[in-house]
């Protein structure tokens, strides 16, 4: 993994929503340049402690981003290329990185290469990039069945056998590399052959050897994913799942195997970790018990991994995604033109963040740290994270009264709250009910 993926807290935008774009392309509208919206957080991106910008989608698309119709082109929802330029320009002068959002699995039905192959049919020099059946008397605009992505009929599946395919997507990810990106999320990598990466990612890591990559995979074999694929990282949903589902359950025995089976995962590669994305819901509406927000924060923040922060998250927004025409809305909101325009509500959360990121960015060999539990009960876990010689204890509890924890050795509180007693190994920390605390030796 390139060094700056070790210092690296992304804060990750959904720029369609952020900007409050409409939820349709209107191709004949004129460009509406909405992306230098983003250039007015950029200070606010440093001042919450992140040093990289992951966008969500960009290109050129007919609804949501990850239909795309040209993947050369902005959005005229959001912008143009000098827009685009500009972003980078200003974000790099504030020593943030650019993480774009490749969709390479599917095209929108609307994109001109399937388009052509409805209407030349399988004489069509894009017949072979796509998965197709062809109708007995085929005719011109007659659509051929395709395979979509998980059933939704707009979006047709590419042929990752077809090494056209391979050789476009490389170009895609070259060309913007070029244009001042830094990194790809990968977008439903899973669904794509690892054998399809393993072909254009050599090529590009040699053209751009300080590239980050990483894949969004849900489930699976994680290792086996990035050992095939040649990914840098992956999202790491078993975590993401195991530390709501913990602390909704007052259980962190769930917690502590699935720190475990993350723990192995630090043989192969760090995974990608986060609290929300543009897919689920908010973990400020995730949470049955808002008193528990800070707990999930502070183990983002000090566990293993390369965190992102969903924008909002860090203002404790709320949005509950569901399974219906504009069920993703709520977790993909328009802010304000500014900053200052945040309501007041979310500044003890953004805090937090910043008190959290901080540590972390001082501490920055948490990237790969390696986790020992050392305390564990339904409702109270102290957890060592330990690497390059430095290690932290971190003490959690959701009981509804002060917890007496075992923190061996213990000198100072880094973040959080705790009153330290006793000496040596007898040392321990009294956590406030529902209170977590970060300890430094």
């Amino acid at each position: 993994m390139v060094d700056w993926v070790k210092h690296a807290i992304a804060w990750h935008v959904y720029p369609l929503g952020f900007a409050g774009a409409e939820s349709e392309n209107d191709r004949a509208a004129p460009v509406a340049h909405r992306l230098p919206r983003l250039e007015s957080y950029l200070d606010y991106a440093v001042e919450l402690g992140a040093s990289a910008l992951a966008l969500g989608p960009i290109f050129q698309s007919a609804t949501h981003g990850y239909d795309t119709l040209d993947y050369f082109a902005i959005d005229r929802r959001l912008g143009d290329e000098n827009d685009f330029d500009r972003l980078v320009r200003e974000a790099n002068a504030r020593g943030l990185k650019i993480i774009l959002d490749g969709v390479f699995n599917h095209v929108g039905r609307d994109h001109p290469f399937f388009r052509d192959v409805c209407e030349r049919g399988p004489q069509s020099d894009k017949a072979a990039w796509f998965r197709l059946t062809w109708p007995q008397g085929w005719q011109s605009g007659n659509e051929p069945q395709y395979e979509s992505f998980e059933g939704h009929d707009q979006l047709v599946a590419l042929n990752h056998d077809e090494p056209a395919v391979a050789e476009y997507v490389a170009s895609v990810m070259d060309h913007w590399l070029a244009r001042g990106a830094d990194g790809w999320r990968l977008d439903a990598a899973y669904a794509v052959p690892p054998a399809f990466w393993a072909k254009i990612l050599p090529g590009l890591r040699r053209k751009h050897p300080n590239v980050f990559i990483f894949g969004e995979v849900i489930h699976g074999d994680y290792p086996a994913v990035v050992s095939e694929s040649g990914f840098d990282s992956l999202t790491q949903y078993e975590l993401w799942k195991a530390l709501w589902s913990a602390l909704n359950d007052r259980n962190f025995f769930e917690l502590a195997w699935a720190l475990k089976r993350n723990d192995a995962l630090l043989d192969g590669f760090v995974p990608v970790t986060f609290l929300g994305n543009h897919d689920v819901t908010r973990i400020a509406s995730k949470l049955s018990d808002e008193r528990h927000l800070p707990h999930a924060v502070a183990l983002l923040f000090t566990l293993p991994g390369t965190p992102f922060v969903y924008y909002g998250d860090e203002q404790a927004f709320r949005g509950i995604k569901e399974d219906r025409v504009g069920g993703d809305d709520a977790i993909r909101p328009a802010f304000p033109d500014s900053p200052g325009e945040l309501s007041d509500l979310g500044a003890p959360i953004f805090r937090l963040h910043q008190e959290l990121i901080g540590l972390r960015r001082r501490h920055a060999w948490l990237h790969g740290a390696r986790v020992t539990v050392h305390h564990l009960e339904n409702e109270a876990l102290v957890y060592e994270s330990a690497a390059e010689g430095e290690k932290i204890l971190v003490a959690l509890n959701l009981q509804e009264a002060p917890a007496r924890l075992p923190v061996p050795a213990a000198r100072e509180l880094l973040a959080g709250e705790a009153n330290l007693e006793g000496e040596g190994e007898e040392r321990v920390a009294v956590v406030p009910a529902h209170g977590f605390a970060v300890l430094g030796f």
